[in-house]
Protein backbone atom coordinates (compact mmCIF):
# COMPACT_ATOMS: atom_id res chain seq x y z
CA UNK A 1 0.00 0.00 0.00
CA UNK A 2 1.52 3.12 -1.12
CA UNK A 3 1.63 6.29 1.75
CA UNK A 4 -1.06 7.97 0.04
CA UNK A 5 -3.72 5.31 1.12
CA UNK A 6 -1.87 4.31 3.93
CA UNK A 7 -2.67 7.29 5.23
CA UNK A 8 -6.19 7.58 3.91
CA UNK A 9 -7.01 4.12 5.92
CA UNK A 10 -5.78 5.31 9.12
CA UNK A 11 -7.72 9.08 9.03
CA UNK A 12 -10.97 6.68 8.17
CA UNK A 13 -10.45 5.02 10.94
CA UNK A 14 -10.16 8.17 13.09
CA UNK A 15 -12.87 9.45 11.80
CA UNK A 16 -15.30 6.40 12.78
CA UNK A 17 -14.69 6.80 16.41
CA UNK A 18 -15.87 10.43 15.93
CA UNK A 19 -18.92 10.51 13.40
CA UNK A 20 -21.91 12.24 14.59
CA UNK A 21 -24.90 10.39 14.75
CA UNK A 22 -28.42 12.18 13.86
CA UNK A 23 -31.83 10.55 13.66
CA UNK A 24 -32.50 12.30 10.50
CA UNK A 25 -29.49 10.36 8.51
CA UNK A 26 -31.04 7.39 10.17
CA UNK A 27 -34.61 8.01 8.70
CA UNK A 28 -32.59 9.03 5.48
CA UNK A 29 -31.34 5.40 5.14
CA UNK A 30 -35.17 4.12 4.42
CA UNK A 31 -35.92 7.02 1.91
CA UNK A 32 -32.71 5.97 0.19
CA UNK A 33 -34.46 2.66 0.00
CA UNK A 34 -38.01 3.82 -0.82
CA UNK A 35 -36.23 5.89 -3.96
CA UNK A 36 -33.81 3.30 -5.48
CA UNK A 37 -36.20 -0.31 -4.84
CA UNK A 38 -38.11 0.61 -7.92
CA UNK A 39 -34.83 0.48 -9.61
CA UNK A 40 -33.39 -2.49 -8.01
CA UNK A 41 -33.38 -6.44 -9.88
CA UNK A 42 -33.08 -9.62 -8.17
CA UNK A 43 -29.25 -11.32 -7.66
CA UNK A 44 -25.84 -10.75 -5.88
CA UNK A 45 -25.41 -7.10 -3.85
CA UNK A 46 -22.12 -5.42 -3.08
CA UNK A 47 -22.04 -2.60 -0.90
CA UNK A 48 -18.99 -0.31 -0.43
CA UNK A 49 -18.83 1.54 3.21
CA UNK A 50 -21.21 0.66 5.81
CA UNK A 51 -20.52 3.33 8.40
CA UNK A 52 -22.72 2.17 11.45
CA UNK A 53 -25.03 -0.38 9.02
CA UNK A 54 -27.97 0.98 9.18
CA UNK A 55 -28.32 0.87 5.26
CA UNK A 56 -26.68 -2.49 5.36
CA UNK A 57 -29.85 -3.96 7.55
CA UNK A 58 -32.11 -2.75 4.72
CA UNK A 59 -30.31 -4.32 1.80
CA UNK A 60 -29.54 -7.68 3.83
CA UNK A 61 -33.16 -8.33 4.16
CA UNK A 62 -33.59 -7.05 0.38
CA UNK A 63 -30.30 -9.38 -0.71
CA UNK A 64 -30.08 -13.03 0.01
CA UNK A 65 -26.34 -12.45 -1.51
CA UNK A 66 -24.86 -9.38 0.16
CA UNK A 67 -21.09 -8.48 0.63
CA UNK A 68 -19.69 -5.36 2.43
CA UNK A 69 -16.45 -3.84 2.18
CA UNK A 70 -14.93 -0.74 4.42
CA UNK A 71 -11.54 -0.23 5.82
CA UNK A 72 -12.90 0.98 8.39
CA UNK A 73 -12.77 -1.78 11.53
CA UNK A 74 -15.18 -0.24 13.93
CA UNK A 75 -18.13 0.48 11.24
CA UNK A 76 -17.17 -3.65 9.83
CA UNK A 77 -17.92 -4.51 13.58
CA UNK A 78 -20.71 -2.14 14.36
CA UNK A 79 -22.79 -3.26 11.08
CA UNK A 80 -21.14 -7.07 11.91
CA UNK A 81 -23.02 -7.14 14.91
CA UNK A 82 -26.41 -5.66 13.76
CA UNK A 83 -26.43 -8.01 10.75
CA UNK A 84 -24.72 -11.35 11.68
CA UNK A 85 -23.27 -14.06 9.33
CA UNK A 86 -26.09 -13.53 6.73
CA UNK A 87 -23.38 -10.14 5.33
CA UNK A 88 -19.81 -11.01 4.18
CA UNK A 89 -17.40 -8.54 5.41
CA UNK A 90 -14.35 -7.48 3.98
CA UNK A 91 -11.62 -5.16 5.34
CA UNK A 92 -9.93 -2.92 2.99
CA UNK A 93 -9.94 0.24 0.81
CA UNK A 94 -12.18 0.41 -2.32
CA UNK A 95 -8.69 1.80 -4.24
CA UNK A 96 -7.14 -1.97 -3.61
CA UNK A 97 -10.33 -4.04 -3.30
CA UNK A 98 -10.48 -6.79 -6.23
CA UNK A 99 -13.06 -9.93 -6.93
CA UNK A 100 -13.90 -12.01 -9.76
CA UNK A 101 -16.98 -11.90 -8.54
CA UNK A 102 -19.91 -10.15 -10.31
CA UNK A 103 -23.06 -8.11 -8.70
CA UNK A 104 -26.17 -7.47 -10.03
CA UNK A 105 -26.48 -4.41 -7.65
CA UNK A 106 -23.61 -2.31 -6.45
CA UNK A 107 -24.26 0.38 -3.86
CA UNK A 108 -22.35 3.50 -3.00
CA UNK A 109 -24.05 5.69 -0.42
CA UNK A 110 -22.54 9.15 0.80
CA UNK A 111 -19.21 7.49 0.01
CA UNK A 112 -17.82 9.37 -3.35
CA UNK A 113 -17.50 12.63 -1.60
CA UNK A 114 -14.65 10.77 0.94
CA UNK A 115 -13.08 9.76 -1.74
CA UNK A 116 -9.19 10.92 -2.83
CA UNK A 117 -10.30 10.19 -6.96
CA UNK A 118 -14.06 8.69 -7.29
CA UNK A 119 -13.94 9.02 -10.78
CA UNK A 120 -11.25 6.21 -10.92
CA UNK A 121 -13.43 3.85 -8.07
CA UNK A 122 -16.08 4.29 -10.31
CA UNK A 123 -14.24 3.44 -13.70
CA UNK A 124 -12.91 -0.07 -11.45
CA UNK A 125 -16.20 -1.06 -9.96
CA UNK A 126 -18.42 -1.15 -13.04
CA UNK A 127 -15.76 -4.46 -14.14
CA UNK A 128 -17.59 -5.92 -11.03
CA UNK A 129 -21.19 -5.38 -12.88
CA UNK A 130 -22.54 -8.52 -14.08
CA UNK A 131 -24.05 -7.63 -17.99
CA UNK A 132 -27.07 -6.33 -16.67
CA UNK A 133 -26.32 -5.19 -13.22
CA UNK A 134 -26.88 -1.31 -11.33
CA UNK A 135 -24.69 1.04 -9.57
CA UNK A 136 -26.44 2.83 -7.07
CA UNK A 137 -24.61 5.68 -6.26
CA UNK A 138 -26.35 8.86 -3.70
CA UNK A 139 -23.99 11.57 -2.17
CA UNK A 140 -25.58 14.45 -0.36
CA UNK A 141 -26.78 17.76 -2.71
CA UNK A 142 -24.63 20.84 -2.93
CA UNK A 143 -27.91 22.69 -3.96
CA UNK A 144 -30.50 21.62 -0.81
CA UNK A 145 -32.49 24.06 0.83
CA UNK A 146 -30.28 23.70 3.95
CA UNK A 147 -27.08 24.78 2.31
CA UNK A 148 -28.64 27.84 0.04
CA UNK A 149 -29.99 29.38 3.54
CA UNK A 150 -26.79 29.14 5.15
CA UNK A 151 -24.84 30.70 2.14
CA UNK A 152 -27.61 34.05 2.50
CA UNK A 153 -26.95 33.61 5.98
CA UNK A 154 -23.02 34.08 5.27
CA UNK A 155 -22.20 30.61 7.34
CA UNK A 156 -21.24 29.56 3.88
CA UNK A 157 -19.20 31.10 1.38
CA UNK A 158 -20.73 29.37 -2.02
CA UNK A 159 -23.43 26.42 -2.24
CA UNK A 160 -20.49 23.63 -2.60
CA UNK A 161 -18.84 24.36 0.48
CA UNK A 162 -17.44 22.30 2.97
CA UNK A 163 -19.06 22.97 6.35
CA UNK A 164 -17.25 22.10 9.25
CA UNK A 165 -19.20 19.07 9.53
CA UNK A 166 -18.08 18.04 6.60
CA UNK A 167 -14.23 18.25 7.26
CA UNK A 168 -14.91 16.64 10.14
CA UNK A 169 -16.30 13.98 8.54
CA UNK A 170 -13.73 13.76 5.77
CA UNK A 171 -15.59 15.03 3.26
CA UNK A 172 -13.70 16.51 0.35
CA UNK A 173 -16.56 17.48 -2.10
CA UNK A 174 -20.17 18.94 -2.33
CA UNK A 175 -21.63 17.22 -5.22
CA UNK A 176 -24.57 19.10 -7.85
CA UNK A 177 -26.12 17.21 -10.07
CA UNK A 178 -23.97 18.41 -13.20
CA UNK A 179 -20.87 17.30 -11.35
CA UNK A 180 -22.02 14.03 -9.85
CA UNK A 181 -23.48 13.27 -13.61
CA UNK A 182 -20.08 14.56 -14.69
CA UNK A 183 -18.09 11.70 -12.59
CA UNK A 184 -20.21 9.37 -13.63
CA UNK A 185 -19.93 9.60 -17.28
CA UNK A 186 -16.07 9.98 -17.19
CA UNK A 187 -16.17 6.77 -15.63
CA UNK A 188 -17.35 5.20 -18.53
CA UNK A 189 -20.81 4.60 -17.33
CA UNK A 190 -24.75 5.87 -18.60
CA UNK A 191 -27.02 7.44 -16.44
CA UNK A 192 -30.25 5.00 -16.06
CA UNK A 193 -31.66 7.43 -13.71
CA UNK A 194 -31.55 10.74 -11.53
CA UNK A 195 -33.10 12.71 -8.81
CA UNK A 196 -33.11 13.82 -5.61
CA UNK A 197 -34.23 12.44 -2.00
CA UNK A 198 -36.26 14.60 0.78
CA UNK A 199 -37.22 18.22 0.32
CA UNK A 200 -34.65 19.76 3.16
CA UNK A 201 -34.99 23.40 4.49
CA UNK A 202 -33.40 22.53 7.34
CA UNK A 203 -29.80 21.07 8.95
CA UNK A 204 -29.57 17.92 10.79
CA UNK A 205 -29.01 18.94 14.02
CA UNK A 206 -31.80 21.17 13.15
CA UNK A 207 -34.16 18.80 11.93
CA UNK A 208 -32.97 16.58 14.81
CA UNK A 209 -34.01 19.50 17.36
CA UNK A 210 -37.44 19.58 15.77
CA UNK A 211 -38.76 16.22 15.66
CA UNK A 212 -37.50 16.10 19.05
CA UNK A 213 -39.73 18.87 20.67
CA UNK A 214 -42.09 17.80 18.23
CA UNK A 215 -42.28 20.91 16.33
CA UNK A 216 -42.38 18.21 13.35
CA UNK A 217 -43.95 14.73 13.17
CA UNK A 218 -43.76 11.89 10.68
CA UNK A 219 -46.30 13.58 8.89
CA UNK A 220 -44.19 16.27 7.92
CA UNK A 221 -40.78 14.07 6.88
CA UNK A 222 -43.01 11.94 4.71
CA UNK A 223 -43.81 15.57 3.00
CA UNK A 224 -40.47 16.10 2.50
CA UNK A 225 -39.86 13.12 0.77
CA UNK A 226 -42.86 13.68 -1.36
CA UNK A 227 -41.65 17.16 -2.14
CA UNK A 228 -37.93 16.11 -2.66
CA UNK A 229 -39.70 13.96 -5.81
CA UNK A 230 -41.01 17.35 -7.36
CA UNK A 231 -37.66 19.48 -6.70
CA UNK A 232 -34.84 17.10 -7.16
CA UNK A 233 -32.50 20.01 -7.36
CA UNK A 234 -33.36 21.21 -3.67
CA UNK A 235 -32.61 17.97 -1.84
CA UNK A 236 -30.80 16.26 0.90
CA UNK A 237 -28.99 13.95 -1.31
CA UNK A 238 -28.97 13.19 -5.23
CA UNK A 239 -29.24 9.66 -6.71
CA UNK A 240 -27.45 8.29 -9.69
CA UNK A 241 -28.58 4.68 -11.19
CA UNK A 242 -25.90 4.26 -13.14
CA UNK A 243 -25.42 0.93 -15.85
CA UNK A 244 -22.15 0.13 -18.24
CA UNK A 245 -22.48 1.59 -21.56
Amino acid sequence: MDQTLQTEYENLNKIATNYDDYEFDRRMRHYMMRTLEPFMREGKALELGCMYGEFTSILSARFDDLTVVDAAEEFLAITRSRVGDKVKFINGLFETFETDEKYDAIFIMHVLEHLINPVEILARVKNFLTPTGRLFLIVPNANAGSRQIAVKMGYLTHNAALTPADVKHGHRITYSLDTFEKDVLEAGLKVAHRGGIFFKGLANFQLDKALELGVIDDAYMEGCFQLGMVYPDLCSSIYIVAENK
